[in-house]
């Protein structure tokens, strides 16, 4: 397991690797996942390194779980997804690759192919900007 200051959400909550955020608060970070299973997939995490749902206090697991709901609401009322997935894994034979913990909000669509575990794929990064804008500006609006 790498340590918080190998980590890459770790570096992303310090400004030290690129992304897009779409929300930010005391104690969580929303931002758009690289390798999206559908438009919008998005990341919440605890500010805080913990490993995984073993790990995490319970304040931070709370704080992102509202987060999440928020993140959710988003892309539903923004996006027009159908649904949402809310996915966790903790431990690698769960299919946690990261190991800080976080939650995948994932849209789904009437539409979609997604089924179970998705195989993590880049997306095409002009994409994932324009996306996160328009969700972060849609946050931003809401207050």
């Amino acid at each position: 397991m790498p340590s918080p200051q190998d980590c890459i959400f770790c570096q992303i909550v310090a400004g030290a690797a690129p992304s897009t955020i779409v929300h930010e608060d005391d104690r969580t970070l929303a931002f758009m996942n690289i390798a999206p299973a559908a438009p919008g997939h998005l990341l919440v995490i605890p500010k805080a390194h913990a490993t995984d749902l073993l790990d995490v206090p319970s304040d931070d697991l709370a704080a992102s779980a509202r987060t999440a709901q928020r993140m959710a609401r988003r892309v539903v009322g923004v996006l027009g997804a159908d649904g949402v997935n809310l996915v966790h894994a903790t431990r690698p034979v769960a299919g946690q690759t990261v190991f800080h913990v976080h939650l995948h909000v994932l849209p789904r669509y009437l539409d979609d192919t997604i089924q179970g575990m998705w195989t993590p794929t880049p997306g095409d990064p002009n994409v994932i900007r324009s996306v996160g804008k328009r969700l972060r500006d849609a946050v931003e609006r809401a207050g």
